[in-house]
């Protein structure tokens, strides 16, 4: 079979519509949609269906994506045992990561990236959501996202996840908030505050309504801010409490807030790097995946 198609038909995969597919290879629709055919073609089977005005995977399209997957993945191999014979990884890295991730781990991984000769690494903020993850993997070598602890896993059998952090989520406070003294906060004792909650979708909201499910206690959230700087800000200002990151939060002398564990309530987002399967074998890749972690650790001491 053709690599060229296989590729395409994994693109259209990832990104679930034939224009996406076009943009992601910068060429038309119809280049795609003639790919697709002709790759059916040569299996001499169905790949893709009518679903309302797009197309969809078969049964026979899904399993040959696994296997595409799989074909493209032994290629990415071949070609990183070359870069094996260099004596250190270069290149160019893609990476995307989610806003609150690059205020935290972004300036010291550049700093680290900086000591190796020839590597390079071109860094994109990205507001994602666990499920538009694997389209961003599509464009990016590494993603720095983050889920839910409950939350499903990513699927590993089309992606290499590297778990970087388990980031407690805590409790954001105005400094002269009645709880503001104690040690731990009881959820139920926020029964009746104002919330600053993330969009739909995003890890801390979906902490944040899985504390509900938990404790019967349902937050009222009164505005949606994605950047927890702002959120500092409007907690600072007394306009609401919020579920903050605690490693990202600034709880600093002369920031107006603090921050507090939950009692009895583990509440956590997974900080991970995910790649295409394949990926880590690239000795750029791992490098910058490494120095993540190494960042990390220095981050939370561990």
């Amino acid at each position: 079979m053709d690599l060229g198609r296989l590729r395409t038909l994994r693109e259209f995969a990832d990104r679930g519509s034939v224009t996406a597919a076009a943009r992601a290879l910068h060429c038309t629709p119809s280049a795609v949609s003639q790919q697709l055919r002709a790759l059916q073609g040569e299996v001499g089977l169905p790949l893709t269906e009518p679903a309302g005005r797009g197309l969809r995977l078969t049964d026979a399209g899904r399993a040959l994506v696994a296997r595409a997957d799989e074909v493209l993945a032994a290629l990415e191999r071949a070609e990183s045992e070359l870069d094996t014979y260099r004596s250190a990884p270069r290149g160019r890295v893609r990476v995307a990561i989610f806003q609150s991730a690059g205020l935290m781990l972004l300036p010291g991984l550049l700093t680290r990236v900086a000591a190796y000769e020839g590597l390079e690494v071109d860094v994109r903020d990205v507001d994602m959501t666990p499920p538009e993850v694997p389209g961003l993997v599509a464009d990016y070598d590494v993603v720095v996202a983050h889920r839910d602890e409950h939350a499903p896993e990513f699927d590993s059998d089309r992606l290499d996840v590297v778990p970087l952090l388990r980031e407690p989520l805590d409790v954001a406070l105005p400094a002269g908030h009645r709880l503001a003294s104690r040690r731990r906060v009881d959820l139920a004792e926020l029964a009746d505050e104002r919330w600053i909650g993330v969009d739909h979708g995003f890890p801390v909201d979906d902490v944040l309504r899985s504390l509900t499910v938990r404790t019967g206690v349902r937050p009222v959230v009164v505005q949606r801010i994605n950047d927890f700087r702002i959120t500092e800000r409007l907690v600072a200002a007394g306009h609401g409490i919020a579920l903050v990151p605690r490693y990202t939060i600034d709880t600093r002398r002369g920031s107006g807030l603090v921050s507090r564990p939950l009692a009895g309530i583990r509440a956590a987002r997974l900080v991970e790097a995910v790649c295409r399967t394949g990926a880590l074998q690239r000795p750029a890749v791992a490098k910058v995946i490494e120095e993540l972690a190494a960042e990390v650790a220095q981050l939370t001491g561990s």
